[in-house]
């Protein structure tokens, strides 16, 4: 028998969830089979995903028709669209979600990414999609921004569940754990049962590499070619001693008597963008508990494939990649540029995306 590589990965600590969802996945039972085969026990979403499938398929031609019939708005119809297969998801992963406790099982809707540099508007409208698809085991996405961290201390402290998307540096990282231990504490302080409040933190990883490489590339040195791929994967395990020295303070351990759930970081954008890397990189080499590993299927299926597990492959490297971050700096690829780059585009990216989105229910809907 070959070995379950996805199985030792879960028992690892490592959650497998799909970054990736639409209405074909979920009528023709494809989401179950991926929980039932590969140990998928979660999902997560973005506008990048909806824009895809939308535009692909006849899936959402019923309710787009029923949608112009009435009249609403486009923005109307973006809610209406993702959050029917966002309900729709967490009713399929129920069952994980009470089989572990509410660790997982859990399925990710973002806010418009449009705005991100506005608190209030990403609180109301996080409280609007939770309140539509009212499942437990949601997470409302949003952006680490430094307006988003007040957005997000808010939600929860409303006792919404959060998926603090869109981190790429380690200060803004330590500014999100502060954010989330601030809202349940004024959750605790406002009487609301703080167990019931559930966060990840959404570490992302492979645009590290893309934006480091490009300006590696650009020196064309043989230091520079020796750094190329490695920025990344140092990044997060950075971003994982930092979660152990803040998740072991007094503050967290006040909270945690009160019966709040550690925020774990979740590992994103985990598909390799350089050919010249292994497919399993940022899966294999970030093996360790706590953690999530959310992927599209085709890395899921590599993993089970061919991916080679090395054990625990984060502690035992920080001094190293600290290292890793010295040389970058040292060759004139300065961490604090790069990460400023990184979230400016990706909220860019995503607002293009929710964009794009909506142009696409515009000309389904024949508006």
């Amino acid at each position: 028998m070959p070995a379950d590589v996805l199985g030792q990965l879960s028992e690892a600590g490592v959650s497998v969830w799909l970054d990736d969802i639409s209405r074909d996945r979920l009528r023709t039972g494809n989401l179950q089979e991926l929980i039932d085969t590969l140990h998928v026990v979660g999902v997560t979403s973005n506008p990048t995903i909806f824009d895809h499938a939308l535009s692909t398929g006849d899936a959402y031609d019923g309710q787009l028709a029923d949608l112009k019939a009435r009249g609403v708005t486009v923005e109307e119809a973006s809610r209406a669209i993702t959050t029917y297969d966002i309900r729709w998801a967490g009713d399929v992963l129920r069952p994980v979600y009470d089989a572990t406790g509410g660790l997982d099982g859990r399925v990710s809707l973002e806010v418009d990414p449009r705005l991100a540099k506005d608190s209030a508007k990403t609180a109301a409208e996080a409280r609007t999609l939770w309140w539509m698809v009212d499942r437990p085991n949601t997470y409302i996405k949003i952006p680490a921004t430094v307006e988003g961290l007040e957005a997000i201390t808010q939600c929860l402290s409303e006792g919404i569940s959060v998926n603090v998307t869109l981190i790429f540096s380690l200060q803004r990282y330590g500014a999100v754990i502060d954010a989330f231990m601030a809202g349940l504490e004024q959750a605790a302080a406002a009487g609301r049962d703080i167990s019931k409040i559930a966060s990840v933190a959404s570490f992302f990883v492979s645009r590290m590499d893309t934006e480091v490489d490009r300006r590696l590339d650009k020196l064309g040195s043989p230091e520079a070619e020796a750094l190329r791929g490695k920025a990344a994967i140092a990044n997060a395990r950075l971003a994982y001693e930092l979660f152990e020295q803040r998740f072991a303070d007094q503050r967290w351990q006040e909270l945690r008597a009160k019966g709040a759930r550690i925020q774990r970081p979740l590992w994103a954008s985990t598909s390799t963008k350089d050919p010249a890397l292994p497919d399993t990189s940022y899966v294999v080499d970030l093996v360790v508990a706590d953690t999530v590993n959310t992927m599209p299927e085709g890395t899921i299926r590599a993993v089970a494939d061919h991916g080679e597990l090395r054990g625990d492959t984060v502690h035992g490297t920080y001094d190293q990649s600290r290292r890793i971050f010295a040389d970058l700096e040292q060759l004139g690829v300065p961490y604090d540029d790069v990460v400023r780059v990184l979230e400016e585009e990706g909220v860019s990216k995503f607002a293009a995306s929710w964009s794009e989105l909506l142009d696409t229910i515009k000309t389904k809907m024949g508006l």
